[in-house]
């Protein structure tokens, strides 16, 4: 997506309240523009009213993190270096996506854009290739540990096994050119 191309829509990536926006590129001979938040997006209605932090995590390839939710925080991740497996498990019982596992691949080339995390869904990522991805963070709030909990990476309560390098959701897609991988 260019500069003068027009916003697409958010897609659901599988799990409710889970959403991924395709970013502008903006193409410049030195080193591309990579958009990340501007005023009047569509997945951040609310956000300027609610902005809380934002941070930046890198994860070394073949590293994995593994698994965190957060109870009230919405997330909202970007991957403008590297790319990474981020895997999605929705633990909540009243949710019409209950035990659902969204896999995605994020980051550049075909997969730059923003996804939102909302409260209460698992989440875990690995770096894909030889070199380290970088992941940026715009939250609602600002973080605080007793708000959120973890899970071991083996934990028996998400059915997601990292150690296998098949795809295992139908959910995986480049969401440039909406293609299953």
């Amino acid at each position: 997506m260019t500069y003068n191309s027009p916003q697409p829509a958010p897609q659901s990536v599988g799990i409710d309240g889970a959403l991924f926006l395709p970013l502008r590129i903006i193409p410049v001979a030195k080193g591309d523009v990579l958009r990340m938040l501007s005023k009047g997006s569509p997945l951040l209605p609310e956000f300027s009213a609610n902005f809380g932090e934002l941070y930046f995590s890198e994860i070394r390839p073949h590293a994995v993190k593994a698994w965190k939710r957060h109870h009230r925080q919405t997330q909202h991740f970007a991957v403008p270096c590297g790319q990474i497996r981020l895997v999605l498990f929705d633990g909540r019982p009243a949710s019409p996506t209950y035990g659902a596992l969204a896999e995605l691949i994020l980051g550049r080339p075909d997969n730059y854009g923003l996804l939102r995390i909302p409260p209460e869904i698992w989440y875990g990522f690995a770096a894909m290739g030889t070199c380290p991805a970088l992941i940026c963070n715009c939250a609602d709030i600002p973080h605080d540990p007793a708000e959120s909990e973890k899970l071991p990476v083996d934990t028996p309560t998400i059915p997601f096994d990292w150690n296998s390098t098949d795809t295992q959701t139908a959910i995986v897609q480049n969401f440039r050119t909406g293609h299953a991988h």
